[in-house]
């Protein structure tokens, strides 16, 4: 499948090119124009293979999360019956990465989804306190398979290998190979330290493996923008 991004790292915008027959899963509300030729249609994105239960519990989580600002884990399923192709764009500035999955896992944030394509199963996994910790949110979006994946972030997006142990600040994690460990640990120098470090809390992952990460943060952004709003 075909692709290039443009307007980076502010602006970014994907560009997919479709050959008939070919089909490409996209975050809701996520489509800036495409070819009037490709059919579209909303789906529940609750993992290849779901049970009756396994829709139940991805209907839950997608209330959940759109109530809690994420998002609605609704996806686009958009067809190309006689090939075209579509942009889309992620709701914050920010980069965009492709990721081509060999049979592996990879887990990332809420609100870091923005497409795949091939034979891609990505499913809402529960992160617990951990992922609370890391500013995840509750859950984590597991993708795993042979395909391609397009996620996004807040800035630009940077691959670092982990090769025995890597610590990341909280706010700029973006995602890792599922084969890795995550702990949640505090940034050191005691409680002054987590006081006034402006770290908050740190991810140390242990194993080998990729890890993405986001040249800005979200949190960094709303904690200097707070003081500055009207009461």
């Amino acid at each position: 499948m075909q692709h290039r991004t443009k307007h980076e790292p502010s602006s970014s915008l994907l560009e997919v090119s479709l050959d008939p027959g070919e089909a490409l899963l996209a975050e809701a509300g996520a489509m800036v124009a495409r070819s009037p030729s490709l059919r579209t249609e909303v789906r529940l994105n609750a993992g290849r293979g779901a049970g009756l239960l396994g829709r139940l519990k991805a209907f839950f989580v997608a209330l959940l999360r759109k109530f809690a600002g994420g998002e609605t884990f609704f996806v686009n399923r958009i067809e190309a019956p006689e090939g075209g192709w579509v942009w889309l764009a992620p709701p914050l500035s920010g980069g965009i990465k492709h990721v081509r999955l060999e049979g592996e896992a990879v887990l990332f944030g809420a609100g870091s989804y923005l497409a795949s394509a091939g034979d891609v199963d990505v499913k809402v996994r529960w992160g617990g306190l951990r992922a609370i910790l890391a500013r995840e949110g509750v859950f984590f979006i597991e993708a795993s398979g042979v395909g391609d994946l397009w996620i996004t972030s807040y800035g630009a997006i940077e691959e670092l290998a982990c090769d025995g142990s890597l610590v990341v600040d909280s706010g700029h994690l973006v995602g890792f190979d599922a084969s890795l460990a995550l702990k949640i640990r505090s940034p050191g120098g005691g409680l002054m330290g987590f006081m006034v470090s402006g770290e908050g809390v740190v991810c140390e992952l242990s194993g080998r493996g990729r890890v993405l990460i986001q040249s800005r943060s979200a949190g960094a952004l709303v904690g200097w923008l707070a003081p500055l709003l009207p009461p």
